[in-house]
């Protein structure tokens, strides 16, 4: 972590390493990939597990050149949302935020102040709370099924991004939802603030593969369908 993050290039640096923690804490959780497609690195004294590009591992270079097509749309400021999908009952929702003109600071706390500046240090506590909230969360979901399938779906803000924009490793998708099938169980993992981004993490899995979370973690489901339509550009799921 800087020592400050006074410019909106310090504050991309920050939000793109966080998603790399974050993205491969996931996997390297949920056993997707070997021992040998991660490196290890410390975040502050929590040990995390960093994916890199294992040519005996083509399943985690492809995910690294993924995450490469996510910081392109991220740092045009394109990027909505994105999706990353597990056999279709696991499902990670990462949210991004932008402001051209300043600090976002309406996170819905009262004592804060829309013209406020967010501290370096409430940034780096934010994010480690976040890490440690998925370690928490992934050793309490009981294990994928071995057919398990991986990929991303990205969301754009429309108004400024161009139609026919593809960052590398994406193409334009066929359909702007995925069908989660079985009950759906909605977890807030957290969100990060800095002066310029600001970033949430949800998950959405099966609830009959949940074992114990902690309830802070838990956002109720609504009504049970049996099928539902996932979003990543919305707060809640459309039902179909």
């Amino acid at each position: 972590f800087p020592t400050k993050i006074s410019t909106e290039q310090q504050s991309l640096v920050v939000v793109k390493r966080l998603l790399a923690v974050a993205v491969s804490c996931i996997t390297y959780l949920r056993g997707i990939f070997p021992e040998s497609a991660y490196g290890t690195r410390y975040m502050d004294d929590v040990c995390v597990k960093i994916l890199k590009e294992d040519k005996n591992c083509p399943g985690s270079a492809q995910l690294v050149k993924w995450m490469l097509g996510c910081y392109d749309a991220l740092q045009k400021k394109y990027l909505n949302g994105w999706l990353c999908v597990q056999a279709i009952t696991e499902c990670y929702h990462f949210k991004f935020k932008y402001t051209h003109h300043g600090p976002l600071l309406d996170f819905g706390s009262e004592d804060r102040r829309s013209d406020a500046t967010v501290p370096c240090a409430d940034t780096r506590k934010a994010s480690v709370l976040l890490i440690r909230k998925i370690f928490v969360l992934m050793q309490n979901l009981s294990p994928l099924p071995r057919d398990v399938c991986l990929t991303m779906k990205l969301f754009y803000y429309d108004e400024v991004t161009p139609s026919d924009y593809q960052p590398p490793g994406f193409k334009e998708g066929a359909c702007e939802g995925m069908i989660f099938k079985g009950e759906p169980m909605y977890l807030n993992v957290g969100e990060v603030p800095t002066p310029f981004h600001m970033l949430k993490v949800k998950v959405t899995t099966d609830k009959q593969r949940m074992e114990s979370v902690d309830k802070s973690l838990l956002k109720p489901g609504g009504r049970n369908l049996p099928h539902q339509v996932l979003r990543g550009d919305n707060e809640e799921p459309e039902e179909e």
